[in-house]
């Protein structure tokens, strides 16, 4: 996805129904390149369908985990994060090249390689690291920290500053994620939590950056060009990896391998940053607040794990979170 920017030193685009602003993202790095001409941004969805691609993308990041697990069964974590990264850029690439889509503006490569070291490989590796010794719904609910993670990003690098309101709400959902994720824990953080907290804060990175540039450019795009940066890189990895780590495939470790590559790293970045591009980064990042509730349903479900007793009371409050996130200003 390029993104092109105007030659002024900031911009604003705002998307509004019924005259209410729904989502502001500023453009801090548009006179970065000297000489820079103004260009008109990409189509926005309304701010409906944005919220309605955002969900789609948190219902395919919410198989992940369990995904992620089923593919441990036939590959070594390493081998896992190589091969579905180079199957989703091999499906980012036909599509760009089917669809004739021109390279990024040389500027623009930056934010791409924020996106692509965020999520791409920095969260899908730590993550993976972390599910050899986490359970998925434990793992889930640390990574519901991310819609805090992810607004606190959005607000440095825009320079945009969402309300008390929306503050408030936001960290009290945090608040009611990490109490969960404590008291499951026995009071005490793993390695594994380790591996997520980093995981955070990568991905929130890399969230920003795509929200940034989706507003300027189709989101398949941006999330394509982010995987292509990173093909040579993934196929000496997986070459590397699959030559060191055994292979033992089973249909769980084939299917949890497809879905990770196409639906949670190719389908769900590209709905996910459609979404962020129309109601905003701040906004979009807090309904990923459902994301571990939904992912406790397929861990109990898929993987057979037993649902913690107070997975519904923080389910309760991370809802009653979101319906007043969504409701503040942003």
């Amino acid at each position: 996805m390029t993104a092109q920017n105007s030659a002024t030193a900031d911009r604003t685009i705002a998307v509004t129904t019924t005259g209410t602003p729904a989502a502001t993202v500023a453009d801090a790095d548009a006179a970065d390149a000297p000489g820079a001409t103004s260009a008109v941004p990409a189509p926005v969805p309304a701010p409906q369908r944005g919220t309605l691609l955002a969900a789609l993308g948190v219902v395919a990041f919410s198989l992940t985990f369990p995904s992620t697990a089923w593919g441990l069964e036939s590959f070594g974590p390493w081998s896992l994060v190589a091969v579905r990264s180079l199957l989703a850029a091999l499906i980012a690439g036909a599509f760009l090249l089917t669809g004739r889509v021109p390279l990024p503006e040389r500027r623009h490569w930056a934010g791409l390689a924020v996106v692509a070291g965020g999520v791409v490989i920095g969260f899908p590796l730590l993550t993976t690291l972390a599910l050899r010794t986490s359970t998925t719904s434990h793992a889930a609910v640390v990574v519901g920290l991310l819609p805090l993670t992810t607004a606190a990003f959005a607000a440095l690098r825009t320079g945009r500053r969402p309300s008390r309101t929306f503050w408030t709400a936001a960290i009290a959902g945090a608040v009611v994620v990490l109490g969960f994720t404590l008291q499951q824990s026995g009071g005490a953080l793993s390695t594994g939590d380790l591996y997520l907290f980093g995981a955070l804060l990568v991905c929130a990175a890399g969230y920003t950056e795509g929200g940034r540039l989706a507003r300027l450019m189709p989101g398949w795009q941006v999330i394509g060009w982010a995987l292509v940066l990173c093909l040579p890189l993934m196929t000496a990895a997986a070459a590397v990896a699959l030559a060191h780590e055994p292979v033992r495939l089973t249909a769980h470790g084939v299917i949890g391998l497809l879905w990770v590559a196409a639906g949670s790293t190719f389908f769900g970045l590209y709905v996910w940053y459609r979404g962020m591009a129309a109601i905003g980064i701040p906004r979009a990042s807090q309904l990923q607040l459902a994301q571990p509730l939904l992912t406790l349903v397929w861990s109990v479900t898929l993987l057979g794990e037993d649902l913690a007793p107070a997975a519904p009371l923080a389910a309760v409050g991370v809802l009653v979170c979101i319906a007043v996130t969504q409701r503040a200003k942003a």
